[in-house]
This record gives C-alpha cells, sequence and structure tokens, in this order.
C-alpha cells in the first residue's frame, strides 16, 4: 500500500512536470507529434511496400498454379482421347490437387489484395490527417505569435500612459515642471537686463556732450576754429532743422 502511494504521488509529479512542459511550448510540442507521426507514417508506407511484395508473390503463385492447371487438364484430354486411361487418371489425381491449390491461393491472393487495399486507404488518410496537422500548426504558430503581439502592445499602452495618476505621468509633471521654472527664470533675467538703461543712456549721452566739447575745445587752440565761428555753427546745427521745416 505504501509503494503504491509513493509510486501514485511520483506519477502525480511526473503529470505535473508534464503538463507545464505543455504549456510553456504548446507550438514545439504540436510539432513533435507531427514528427512521430511523419515517422510513423514513414514505417508504415515501408510495411506496406513489403506487404505488396507478398501479394506479388502470392498473385505470382496463383498465376503458375492456374498454367499448371490447364497443363494437367491437357494432358487428361489427350490421354483419354489416346485411350490411356491408367495416365488419365493419374494426371486427373493431380489435376484435382492443382485445382485446391490454385483455389486457396486465389483466396489468399483475395484476402491479401483487400488487405491491402484497406492499409493503403488508411496510409491515405493518415497522410491527409497529418498534412492538416501540419496546416494547424502553421495557423495556431501565427495565430500565438499574434495574440502575444497584441497583448504586449496592450500592456505597452497601459504602461505609457501620460495620466497624472500615472508614474510617466508624474514624471511629465515634474519635467514641465522644471521647464516653466527654466522660462521663468530666463524672463526674469531678460527683465532685469533693461533696467539701469535710461540711466546708461544719460551717462553716455553726457561723455558724447563733454567729449564733443573737448574737440571743439581742441579746434579753437589749434586755430581752426574761433570763438564766434564755433558759436555760429552750433546755432546753425541748432537753427538747420527749422530753417528747413520754413523753406
Amino acid at each position: 500500500m505504501i509503494i503504491g502511494k509513493i509510486w501514485r504521488s511520483i506519477a502525480a509529479q511526473f503529470n505535473k512536470l508534464a503538463n507545464y512542459i505543455w504549456k510553456v511550448d504548446p507550438i514545439a510540442q504540436m510539432q513533435y507529434e507531427y514528427d512521430q507521426a511523419v515517422e510513423q507514417l514513414k514505417a508504415g508506407k515501408e510495411g506496406l511496400a513489403q506487404y505488396r511484395a507478398l501479394v506479388e508473390r502470392v498473385s505470382r503463385q496463383v498465376d503458375e498454379d492456374q498454367k499448371h492447371v490447364n497443363q494437367l487438364s491437357a494432358r487428361v484430354k489427350a490421354y483419354l482421347n489416346a485411350g490411356d486411361r491408367e495416365n488419365a487418371s493419374r494426371f486427373a489425381l493431380e489435376l484435382q490437387k492443382a485445382k485446391a491449390s490454385l483455389e486457396e491461393n486465389t483466396r489468399q491472393l483475395e484476402m491479401h489484395e483487400k488487405a491491402y487495399d484497406n492499409n493503403v486507404r488508411k496510409i491515405k488518410h493518415a497522410t491527409s490527417k497529418v498534412g492538416e496537422i501540419k496546416d494547424r500548426i502553421k495557423k495556431y504558430d501565427a495565430e500565438i505569435k499574434m495574440s502575444r503581439a497584441e497583448a504586449e502592445l496592450s500592456e505597452l499602452a497601459s504602461a505609457y500612459d501620460f495620466d497624472l495618476t500615472t508614474d510617466l505621468g508624474q514624471i511629465e509633471s515634474v519635467l514641465q515642471e522644471e521647464i516653466d521654472t527654466n522660462r521663468a527664470k530666463a524672463r526674469v533675467a531678460a527683465d532685469l537686463s533693461e533696467e539701469g538703461m535710461d540711466v546708461i543712456e544719460k551717462e553716455a549721452a553726457a561723455e558724447a556732450a563733454i567729449a564733443e566739447d573737448a574737440l571743439r575745445q581742441f579746434e579753437m587752440d589749434m586755430g581752426l576754429i574761433t570763438p564766434q565761428t564755433a558759436n555760429i555753427e552750433e546755432t546753425g546745427k541748432d537753427l538747420g532743422p527749422a530753417q528747413t521745416e520754413t523753406n
């Protein structure tokens, strides 16, 4: 009883392992079954060829028996026509045995022919079934690959959902906040860069006026212009636009 329980436990574990292997790669299992069926068909065809050789031998024996019967029949008739009943009876007895052998071999031939035809039909049927299995393997292989791809795409689509409640959505939100902060800093820097520009411009204008005065002073010191002509030029510059407007 204990040994029986142990054996059943071991058998259950092997069955569990077999079921696991079946589920891991069912296409490979189907391919294995297909290969096994093909090998069996090959063996069946070889056996059928050997059986056909037997049928051919029996058929040849029947032909030889038929020829022997015909020859014996001819001899019996010849001896009867010659009035030799002794030899006629001897060949008649041999003819009787030959007919019995012919009848037996004919029955054997019919039986073997029928068995051969039945086996041919079985192998043809099995061959067509094996062909169907091959087509099914291709079909299931394509479908299982497509279904796996669809499942992976579905998981990928859900994994890359940019909803705020998902991790990727939260990451995107953090990135957007950092972008907004950087843009804000750049805007503040741009706004601050304009601060004090009026003072700088005024200082530049004052410096230009001082430089112009220094240049006139140099021209007067060098005798290039006199104070009177300097005043006239200054006045001309101031009245230039007004005179243009008057004209």
